[in-house]
């Protein structure tokens, strides 16, 4: 097939890439290079890289002849969501709807949407199913669930076949290292790398449903290739682990920061309905992850290294507005 993947320089973008062109599909990556590498892509003749962003239409000309859209673009992090919110609405909501016309104008058969568990705010039942509430905490949360509703919109009136996944933790080789206090394996890596302790949070007994990049693009792929259509799916490892496992498994000093507002203690999935409907379930466990991660430390060699002030100052913003 023909598929174009937005966002396909970035961490999960380029795993979901390279999974792609290993079952012989031509593959279109768009990507404005904003947090995502070229280096992050194979070199292949089955590749077309545009460098463009969904937020102006002119990229809308690449979904000619495409059958399948992955739609992973847009931007992350809490902090810069509080400082600059009109950024993340326009790229996850308008650009999101930008990709919908364009499927819509050249009858694309398929789109995938990356949604996120964030959306769930702090949830009161564990494991969190697909029909918990919605409390979005945050600007980015808001905007990735106004998004999730444009794409399941979208199936219900204009009967384009949409999946959206709503994804927990994800970990792996190239996530993320840049943006306002980045996601924790990242500043853990790169504190190791330095003989610096990590930064806890709280107490360290918060838990994570930490799921490994691989297994989360098989899921991406299993979504669209299967004839299920208008369904929300949790993309989670069925299990959660504290920090302090994490601490434990990486190895090193610590030193406990201020437990932040609007953080859940504990994100776990349900994962009952994309087993089922989907015949998906996660392979790769934690320890086996975080040997992995350990294996490729020196991606994190660049990476900032945060500590108990640095991290300070770069959420602030984080206590003012979500205390």
């Amino acid at each position: 097939m023909n598929i174009l993947v937005t966002g396909g320089c970035g961490f999960i973008g380029s795993h979901l890439v390279e999974l792609l062109i290993s079952e012989n599909h031509n593959v279109i990556v768009i990507d404005n290079l904003y947090s995502g590498k070229l280096s992050n892509l194979p070199s292949t003749k089955k590749l077309a890289f545009h460098q463009c962003d969904i937020t102006k239409k002119s990229f809308i000309k690449y979904l000619k002849n495409v059958d399948i859209v992955f739609h992973l673009a847009g931007v992350a992090d809490i902090v810069p969501s509080i400082e600059n919110p009109e950024l993340y609405y326009k790229t996850n909501v308008t650009g999101t709807y930008n990709v919908l016309e364009g499927c819509i104008k050249h009858k694309v058969k398929k789109l995938i949407y990356a949604a996120s568990s964030s959306c769930y705010g702090i949830p009161k039942i564990y494991p969190t199913t697909e029909e918990e509430p919605l409390s979005p905490q945050y600007p980015y949360a808001l905007t990735k669930k106004m998004g999730e509703d444009l794409v399941m919109h979208w199936t219900k009136v204009y009967k384009l076949k949409v999946n959206s996944m709503r994804l927990f933790n994800v970990y792996g080789p190239r996530s993320r290292t840049a943006g306002a206090y980045g996601a924790v394996f990242g500043v853990f890596l790169a504190q190791k790398i330095n003989n610096k302790p990590f930064t806890v949070v709280g107490d360290g007994n918060q838990s994570r449903d930490f799921t490994y990049v691989s297994d989360v693009v098989s899921a991406f792929y299993l979504s669209a290739i299967k004839d299920i259509s208008g369904e929300i799916f949790n993309v989670g490892s069925g299990n959660h682990y504290t920090i302090n496992e994490l601490v434990n498994l990486i190895g090193g000093e610590k030193i406990n920061i201020p437990k932040r507002p609007g953080e859940p203690d504990i994100t776990f999935a349900d994962t009952t309905k994309i087993k089922k409907l989907l015949n998906w379930s996660p392979k790769v466990n934690f320890e086996d992850g975080v040997r992995e991660m350990l294996r490729n430390i020196n991606l994190w060699k660049d990476a900032p290294v945060w500590d108990k002030n640095s991290i300070n100052t770069a959420t602030e913003a984080w206590f003012k507005f979500l205390k």
